[in-house]
């Protein structure tokens, strides 16, 4: 006689495929920075990155004095490691919003590019740039204050009956979208300044970027991820609905502020030091979905190492795929995600209400 499978024999299955699935996107990540450091106009061999790293860790083991010239340790660790670092924090953010997004809205589509939180940011920084000054700590917050003004509005718009369906959602966002690009393109021809980097910026990409990057935004990009992450459970429990979810004991309205808020703070930290870079908050919870399951409390953090991988290596592409010229990380990511947005919706249009 065949016996029956405890219900905690499956939630231990699952959780051993969850570690094992978040060790392995570990490691590729690992290995995706080994490749953007690695790779460019100069190549430099993957073993030599690691003791490059090494080195300058100061982890036992290494060697005690460099064996390559010092321009190359300079291309590394002063040019690549910066853009790489910041790729993958952005990444992750992104990724991280998106799945965000996608449970707390109960739809598939959702994600900051699509229903206009990116272009919200964008205005509000492109606002500090040609307006207020090009002070680089203003631009996070003048773009917070952009992303949660779009969000709010096309939540609103999207709004129907306590329902949001899906084509209200995509029909809002793109119409919001579109109105806020507007508005951008105005400002950058009234602006009286030389508006070149401003454009470039609002292509997408890391380039020229450096360590006070970092440090100005990454407070800004922890902040709203660990917001959202210290919520997974919640956000497990709004998927069963908001009546189920207050029987189970979460406080629904606080939940879904603070939802909103970290994803919004964490896509407009983003967004103010990359540029728009659309697509990646949708393509990544799809995929990583796939591998670990609807479950937050594994799928936020695996979104998280996914949108850091997929980032860095658009980025190593967009550095060498057409050289010397340097395409615009956005592109790269628009070209992979505007395929998977039609298929998604394709598929789904016969669920569209």
């Amino acid at each position: 006689m065949k016996r029956s499978r405890r219900p905690d024999d499956h939630l231990g299955r699952r959780a051993r495929r969850g570690r094992l699935v978040l060790t392995v996107l570990a490691v590729g990540l690992g290995a995706a920075c080994l490749l953007g450091l690695g790779y460019g106009a100069v190549r430099v061999p993957v073993g030599e990155v690691a003791w490059m790293l090494l080195s300058r860790l100061w982890v036992w083991g290494a060697p005690a004095e460099a064996d390559w010239p010092a321009s190359r340790e300079a291309i590394v660790l002063v040019v690549r490691a910066p853009r790489v670092v910041l790729a993958a924090l952005v990444g992750a953010t992104l990724g991280m919003a998106g799945a965000a997004f996608q449970g707390l809205l109960g739809n598939p589509m959702a994600d900051p590019y699509v229903i206009g939180v990116s272009s919200g940011a964008a205005l509000g920084a492109t606002l500090a740039m040609t307006v207020g000054g090009a002070l680089a700590l203003s631009l996070v917050p003048a773009a917070f204050v952009g992303a949660l003004a779009s969000v709010t509005a096309v939540y609103l718009l999207a709004r129907e009956g306590g329902r949001v369906p899906q084509l209200n959602l995509l029909l809002a966002g793109i119409a919001m979208g579109s109105f806020l690009a507007a508005i951008v393109s105005g400002l950058i021809l009234l602006a009286q300044r030389d508006v070149r980097p401003v454009i470039f910026w609002l292509m997408g990409g890391f380039s020229g970027r450096g360590w006070s990057h970092i440090l100005i935004a990454a407070p800004y990009l922890a902040t709203g991820s660990l917001a959202v992450l210290a919520l997974s459970r919640e956000l497990n429990a709004l998927l069963l609905g908001e009546e189920s979810a207050r029987q189970l004991g979460v406080d629904t309205e606080r939940a879904k502020l603070i939802l909103i808020l970290g994803a919004t703070l964490g896509t407009a930290a983003a967004v103010a030091v990359s540029g728009i870079i659309g697509f990646v908050g949708l393509m990544v919870p799809h995929l990583t979905r796939l591998g670990v399951g609807s479950d937050h409390r594994i799928l936020l953090p695996a979104s998280a190492l996914a949108g850091g991988i997929l980032l860095v290596l658009a980025d190593l592409v967009a550095r060498t795929a057409l050289p010397p010229v340097e395409l615009p990380v956005g592109v790269v990511t628009s070209l992979l995600g505007g395929p998977f947005f039609l298929f998604l919706l394709r598929r789904a249009r016969g669920g569209l209400s």
